[in-house]
Formats: C-alpha cells, sequence, structure tokens
C-alpha cells in the first residue's frame, strides 16, 4: 500500500469528494500549488515526497463552455498535464495515476461500447476536440514515460460524472447540474429550455462509485491502457432529465431547444474494470440523482 498519497485539483469536483473516502491522503488545490508553473510544481512534489501522485486536476466545463473557449481548455489542460507528468519524473514519484475522460476516445466507433483499445480510432467529437486530445495526449505522454523510464504511470477514465460537490453553474457545467439547477429554480407550471435533442446517450457515474474505485486503481490498476470506469447501463439525454423532473416533483415542461447536441454516444465497456474489481457495485441512476438532488438542497440553504 502506498504510505503517502498526493492528489492534485484538491478542491474539484472529485478532489474534494474523494477527501470523505480518504481523509489521510495530501489534496493540493490551486492555493496550494499553480500547475501552470514548472517550477512550482516541481517544487511542491520535491516537498511533500510523496510515494503516489493521483492526477484529478483538469479545466472542465459543460458543452457550451468548451465549444466557446477550445484554446483556454487545451492550453491548460496541456500544460497542467506536462507539467504534473514531467515533475513527477523528476521528483522520483514511481506511481502516479492519471484521469482522462471518455471525451478523449473517437466521436464513433465501428462498436459499441468501446473498449480501452478504440482510443485511438478517430478523432474525438468536435464539440470538446481540444479538452478530448488535451486528455488524450496525457495519455500518450505516460505511455512514453513508461516505455523509456520504466515508471508505473497509469490513466483511469471515468465517464459522464454527477453528485454532491458538483458545479451547478448552467452555463459552466455538465448537464446533470445544469438541469437539477434549472428545474429547482423553475417556477410550477413553466416551460423549461433544456440544450439539444435529448436523443445522445450518456452513462451517468455516480461520483461516490468513482471515489471508492481510486483506492483500488490505484493499487491494482498497472497496465497501460487507460481503463474506463462507468456503469454498465447507459440512458438518452431526455430520460435522464425527465428523471431529475419526476424525482423532484417538479410539474414543469420540458421543451429541448436542439442546439449544441454533441456527441451522440459514447458509451463505454466496464469489463477490464469489473475484472479488475471483481463485486464493485454501480450506483443506481435514480438513487444517485436523488442523492445529489438533496444535497443541492441542503448546500443551497
Amino acid at each position: 500500500m502506498k504510505t503517502k498519497v498526493l492528489v492534485t485539483g484538491g478542491s474539484g469536483f472529485v478532489g474534494k469528494r474523494l477527501q470523505k473516502f480518504k481523509p489521510d491522503w495530501i489534496y493540493l488545490s490551486s492555493s496550494d500549488v499553480d500547475l501552470l508553473s514548472y517550477d512550482d510544481c516541481l517544487s511542491t512534489f520535491k516537498k511533500y515526497k510523496p510515494d503516489a501522485v493521483i492526477h484529478l486536476a483538469a479545466r472542465v466545463g459543460g458543452i457550451k463552455d468548451n465549444s466557446e473557449k477550445p484554446a483556454e481548455f487545451f492550453h491548460q489542460n496541456i500544460t497542467m498535464n506536462t507539467n504534473v507528468v514531467h515533475a513527477c519524473y523528476e521528483a522520483g514519484v514511481k506511481r502516479l495515476l492519471a484521469s482522462l475522460s471518455t471525451c478523449a476516445f473517437p466521436n464513433t466507433v465501428e462498436k459499441y461500447p468501446f473498449t480501452e483499445e478504440n482510443i485511438f480510432d478517430g478523432p474525438p467529437a468536435e464539440t470538446n476536440g481540444a479538452y478530448g486530445f488535451s486528455k488524450r495526449a496525457l495519455y500518450v505522454h505516460t505511455l512514453a514515460y513508461r516505455k523509456q523510464y520504466g515508471l508505473d504511470y497509469s490513466c483511469f477514465c471515468p465517464s459522464n460524472l454527477y453528485g454532491p460537490e458538483d458545479h451547478f453553474d448552467p452555463q459552466k457545467s455538465h448537464f446533470i447540474p445544469a438541469t437539477i439547477k434549472k428545474l429547482h429554480e423553475a417556477e410550477e407550471g413553466s416551460t423549461v429550455e433544456i440544450w439539444g435533442t435529448g436523443k445522445p446517450l450518456r452513462q451517468a457515474l455516480f461520483i461516490d462509485d468513482l471515489c471508492n474505485a481510486l483506492p483500488h486503481l490505484l493499487e491494482r490498476h498497472h497496465d497501460e491502457l487507460p481503463i474506463i470506469v462507468a456503469p454498465g447501463s447507459q440512458q438518452c439525454i431526455h430520460d435522464i432529465v425527465t428523471l431529475c423532473k419526476d424525482i423532484m416533483g417538479k410539474n414543469v415542461s420540458l421543451e429541448f431547444n436542439g442546439n449544441l447536441d454533441g456527441q451522440y454516444r459514447k458509451d463505454g465497456s466496464n469489463a477490464r474494470f469489473k475484472e479488475l474489481c471483481p463485486g464493485f457495485e454501480f450506483t443506481p441512476l435514480a438513487e444517485g440523482l436523488r442523492k445529489t438532488y438533496e444535497w443541492y438542497c441542503e448546500s443551497s440553504k
């Protein structure tokens, strides 16, 4: 077992929630280290001397934010990722577990669900291409350091995350928290506008499931393939939004505006993950959405 684990992105969605599961790990946020500065990154890693680093820090956002600011998404992510991987190497960190995203996978593949081997089978979706390519570059970077230096650097790819501690800004957040906020604030009997057509399919991964999985991945995932962490089921966005509405008990109408639908489907196979973590149970979507809404209501008081 790794005795000293350092986590980047400690104040982000995953990092903040992960602290409830692994409070003994070291969590760094932007107030502790500027990952856009290589010198700051390296000096910080040398200061803490971790046995392992879990790299969660990233510039993230919803489809609208990705579409409008691709340069910022690419530059900030490619810089942070490059600095973290090389600083780990220079600081003598033997174990790195880095977060990718299923956005790094191709826009379309011949067969679904796609597997880890499909990651280079085509470009990512255009709507989040800059972010997707920056994550794919992170994977290539870890592969290079594995090959040349024999380091235990590996990656994991979570599907669409949601849950407590998420960002609920409709302009910047992902569609589940944005939808929860919109529906919560909507007047009874009103019409709520939702982006897209509602037809795209998504695998919604409850945040606590990923937090439970990360310690296992740190100890067991030593393969060069970027292991996919995702529930086995998927739903169309229309059905997910409708389920949110039903759970919240809102008497509103939904109107999909047809704009920025994004990637039609990006469901990944969790077969390799299940082999690595036998018996792991994913939270059913309705249960996860209910817990998320309860947290949102409590935190909004």
